[in-house]
């Protein structure tokens, strides 16, 4: 790849000036728990539990609600929405979940009317150094029910350049604690389309082969990370059933492809919070979490 498209994917002090004018931008939207998108993922993810009107909702399956819904005219190549309205217009082409920190005040339920306040808190320009220009935009999701505050979120955005010739990978993280518990995930083809389908996520770094290899220079295609975070919190509520979740936090370190399985693995701490994290096939993290119970 020459320099001029390196460069041309360079963002100047003026354009971060101008994504910072989105800083504080709100958007109100809501919704209903429905009862099928619950059942739906409990499929996916191979789990005999029949859910009914009413249950508790599992911790991070809130993210099956307030799903974007842009008419196919609006939708970019990448197949998320264009660029622009509640979220700014990053000129970077990659764009990745890069975390969240979560805390639960009480559950939702299947069947309640929920009301979702998303703010934009911050927009930050970083230079990697292997990566080059980054942009980081952190929202604040706040998501109620008729007791009020449910949830409240901080979700991380990173935009990336495309990799450039000759660029290095990043530094792997070797996880060197000795799980308390661990379970080998398949990611295949069809666990990807579901997850993308209930979650109407279009975009193509999940399902378009081609355009993963050829257009954002991935190997495979990249397994959700909230998938990957769910899955987490699933290993840890198979292990402790009873428990619930007051903190969760995570941290996506490097990708995940659906060319080579991966583990879940957790471990209870001295101090009562649970150290969750996925390695991947090469035994390199590739996210790390903590959750706190309740």
């Amino acid at each position: 790849m020459s320099n001029s498209v390196s460069s041309a994917q360079s963002i100047s002090v003026a354009e971060v000036n101008h994504l910072k004018e989105w800083i504080g931008k709100t958007e109100i939207l809501h919704d209903v728990i429905g009862l099928f998108p619950v059942q739906a993922l409990a499929a996916t993810f191979d789990q005999q539990q029949s859910y009914q009107e009413g249950d508790v909702l599992p911790e991070l399956w809130h993210w099956l609600y307030f799903l974007p819904h842009a008419p196919l005219s609006e939708v970019g190549p990448d197949g998320h929405p264009k660029r622009g309205g509640f979220l700014p217009p990053v000129p970077l082409p990659r764009r990745m979940w890069a975390g969240s920190r979560l805390t639960w005040h009480h559950s939702l339920r299947i069947g309640n009317r929920i009301t979702r306040k998303s703010t934009i808190k911050s927009v930050e320009h970083k230079h990697g150094r292997s990566s080059g220009d980054l942009i980081f935009v952190t929202v604040v999701h706040e998501i109620s029910n008729e007791e009020g505050l449910a949830i409240y979120e901080e979700h991380d955005i990173v935009y990336r350049p495309v990799p450039t010739e000759g660029e290095k990978p990043a530094t792997p993280v070797i996880v060197e604690e000795t799980p308390d518990w661990s379970k080998a995930i398949v990611p295949s083809e069809v666990l990807l389309f579901r997850y993308s389908a209930l979650t109407f996520n279009g975009h193509r770094i999940h399902y378009d082969r081609k355009y993963v290899n050829e257009v954002e220079i991935y190997p495979g295609l990249i397994v959700h990370g909230p998938m990957i975070a769910t899955l987490l919190v699933e290993l840890l509520h198979e292990k402790l059933p009873q428990k619930r979740l007051r903190h969760y936090e995570f941290k996506a370190i490097r990708p995940l492809y659906d060319i080579h399985s991966f583990e879940v693995n957790g471990k209870v701490q001295e101090d009562g919070k649970i150290s969750l994290w996925t390695k991947n096939f090469e035994g390199f993290a590739s996210m790390k979490a903590t959750a706190t119970l309740a």
